[in-house]
């Protein structure tokens, strides 16, 4: 009894701390519970493309499955493809969770399909020193201007072209009104900013209704955001942000690879390194390194191409410059085929991707020195390397077809043949003639049989060795 009377203290100070952890445990479970929860996405300084599509499709779709609170696109892009915005704009707007669209961080820009995108938001929103606007669109491939900056002279090809921008223009118009009074912003700026390119800060766009709120940073967001009601596919909905739990969604590494390969610059390098490796077999026996590169590079450069908007002709020139390459190899066009071929791979480059943003074309940078590269690759390299393996064989057995022999001695009958010895490169080797040869007369070696020389008595070939 002594003894228990002693441990008793010591267990009831053990109880009351399990205990106490256990009530703390309790509370911060619940406070995890009642905690609201954030996604995060980034898409910074990137142009809209499937890819980024595709990467806010699935963020979106992982929130609505999560169940959370809402989700924010932190947004720096200077525009992107018609297509890819369409679908960016229908998932925000058929989304089940809040989808905020924040013009982040300072110095960013939600320009042309930025635009587009910022207007589909539940809740709009900019950082300080951002900027929103310029979305007039370009008819990808076409002639810019409207039909009436459209001199007279113009050919009907010309005029239907800018009946063709005039529609794209119409439709660009209808659709980013509607966006706007979709969510009770001005419709009559956002018109401005598609037909005249207006672009204005943060400020501005916060006084004349463009967006809801300006925030410096993620965390003044949620609480300024915080108890706002927004319009969702099955009914209205308020915001519970204060003190959210936010959770960073990233691009996995396909979505990347992906993402980098789909550079124009990346692509067009791929499709060029591809062409490399592939010539680099063709002249090379067996089959290595150099040709499973290049179909890897190829494959991955056809791949990107298929999600980029590709204008087919300046493909066709592409093609056409890599056929003139190969082509100077074989025929004696003293440079003009690769002339014409840096000239072809130039111009396909430029033309290569359909698209008005100059973030989603080939730059002259890359497009220039590969150009010049690959003519000189082909004329002073591969020229070189095919005229070697054209030249008549000089070294071994192979080598002495066609070389002069000089008899010396007389040869003698022998089965119908002649038979006897020549000098041939300072060796003395067993030869057979159709005919008698003479002392010290020229003949021709015109093939060799084992140790063997057959020779003629036809005209000698000078031994250019």
């Amino acid at each position: 009894m002594a003894g228990f009377a002693t441990i008793a203290p010591r267990l009831r100070v053990i109880g009351g701390i399990v205990a106490s952890l256990l009530i703390v445990s309790a509370a911060y479970g619940a406070t995890q519970a009642d905690s609201s929860q954030v996604f995060v996405l980034q898409i910074e300084d990137q142009a809209i493309t499937p890819v980024t599509e595709g990467f806010i499709d699935r963020v979106i779709g992982e929130a609505e499955d999560f169940g959370a609170d809402c989700l924010v696109i932190e947004l720096d892009t200077p525009g992107g493809l018609m297509e890819s915005t369409r679908k960016i704009v229908k998932r925000i707007i058929a989304s089940e969770v809040p989808v905020v669209v924040y013009v982040y961080p300072s110095g960013a820009r939600a320009a042309s399909a930025g635009l587009f995108i910022t207007l589909a938001a539940h809740v709009a929103v900019m950082a300080p020193g951002t900027h929103i606007g310029a979305a007039h669109p370009v008819q990808l491939g076409g002639l810019p201007g409207s039909p009436s900056e459209q001199p007279a002279s113009d050919t009907t090809a010309a005029r239907d072209a800018g009946v063709m921008e005039e529609k794209i223009l119409n439709d660009a118009v209808a659709w980013v009104r509607s966006l706007a009074d979709l969510r009770g912003r001005n419709a009559d700026w956002a018109e401005l900013a598609v037909t005249e390119s207006r672009s204005i800060s943060e400020t501005e766009a916060l006084e004349i209704n463009v967006v809801d709120l300006v925030a410096a940073d993620v965390r003044e967001l949620l609480e300024a955001a915080h108890g706002r009601e927004v319009e969702l596919p099955y009914g209205t909905d308020t915001l519970n942000t204060r003190n959210a739990v936010i959770r960073s969604a990233e691009m996995w590494w396909g979505e990347k690879l992906l993402g980098v390969i789909s550079n124009p610059n990346i692509a067009f390098l791929l499709i060029i390194f591809g062409f490399y490796g592939i010539l680099f077999e063709l002249y090379s026996p067996g089959w290595g390194v150099g040709g499973t590169v290049g179909i890897i590079c190829l494959l991955a450069g056809f791949f990107a191409l298929a999600i980029l908007p590709v204008n087919y002709t300046g493909l066709a020139l592409i093609i056409l410059a890599l056929a003139m390459f190969v082509a100077e190899v074989f025929v004696t066009s003293f440079g003009a085929l690769t002339f014409g071929g840096v000239i072809c791979l130039i111009l396909g480059g430029v033309m290569l991707i359909d698209s008005p943003l100059q973030i989603m074309r080939i730059s002259l940078a890359v497009l220039v020195p590969v150009a010049v590269a690959t003519g000189a690759i082909t004329f002073f390299l591969l020229g070189r390397v095919v005229a070697a393996h054209r030249k008549r064989v000089l070294t071994g057995v192979e080598g002495m077809v066609g070389l002069t022999a000089i008899a010396d001695g007389d040869f003698v009958a022998w089965e119908g043949r002649f038979s006897g010895f020549v000098r041939v490169h300072g060796e003395l080797w067993k030869a057979i003639c159709d005919g008698p040869v003479r002392a010290e007369q020229p003949v021709r070696v015109t093939s060799v049989d084992s140790l063997t020389l057959n020779v003629s008595l036809h005209r000698p070939r000078e031994d250019t060795s």
